[in-house]
């Protein structure tokens, strides 16, 4: 546990305004993390953070780094396939450099997900949006077979001299993550490796299997429909 005198020594994280208006004189094109209002909105990005908060690895540096998010110190965040990388404004002059790497959801597991969410994926924008039943929340965030990701799938490096497995300049951009979550859902996918698309065929393929069977069935509505066209000579 941190002293008294330890917890003073501690310096507070430089102005990352400036650090982002000299950053964007070198490079126009980073993308920092800005946060207005809540940390998360949309499903996709409440369930990145509550999975990351349900690990007792993370619990250490989490809430660090949620002040250093909010505060604007992720002055650069990019997500890759698989992977994100960050600058990350501390009380050095030179932003932190932060690289994570994320393990490809095993195929196995995708294709359990798919077949379970048999006809329950109505379009991409459900999907994208989070509307969709329960039952598929609960499978999506299932710790062991959802599709996030636990802490052995996460791979992290951060420049700073911080020795803490998860130092708060990981969290903060593992936060920037969800943030990023909340203006493109789909980028959760592209972080896992998985085509979303997947879902959507396999429903549609088996609501058009579902309709060819019934194509040649009479049903009683037809019936009657029918009487009621000959009784009027139709």
């Amino acid at each position: 546990m941190s002293s008294y005198f330890d917890y003073r020594k501690k310096k507070p994280p430089r102005d990352a305004g400036k650090q982002i208006e000299k950053l964007r004189k070198k490079n126009p094109d980073i993308q920092p993390v800005i946060v207005q209002g809540k940390l998360a909105n949309t499903w996709w990005a409440q369930a990145w953070n509550k999975n990351l908060e349900s690990y007792a690895d993370y619990s250490s540096r989490i809430v660090r780094g949620r002040a250093y998010v909010r505060s604007g110190n992720v002055v650069d965040l990019t997500l890759l396939a698989g992977e994100v990388r960050a600058l990350v404004q501390g009380s050095k002059p030179k932003p932190y450099e932060v690289a994570i790497q994320i393990d490809p959801l095993p195929k196995v597991k995708w294709e359990a997900v798919v077949d379970r969410c048999s006809r329950r994926v109505g379009s991409l924008e459900e999907l994208v949006s989070g509307q969709f039943p329960q039952e598929l929340a609960e499978l999506f965030t299932n710790k062991g077979e959802g599709l996030f990701p636990s802490p052995k799938e996460i791979q992290f490096r951060c420049s700073c001299p911080d020795w803490a497995y998860m130092c708060k300049h990981v969290a903060a951009v593992l936060y920037g993550v969800g943030v990023r979550l909340d203006s493109d859902p789909s980028l959760f996918f592209l972080l896992r490796d998985i085509d979303f698309a997947d879902l959507i065929k396999k429903s549609v393929e088996e609501k058009m299997q579902s309709m060819l069977k019934n194509a040649g069935k009479v049903t009683p509505r037809v019936m009657e429909d029918a009487d009621g066209f000959s009784l009027f000579g139709l």
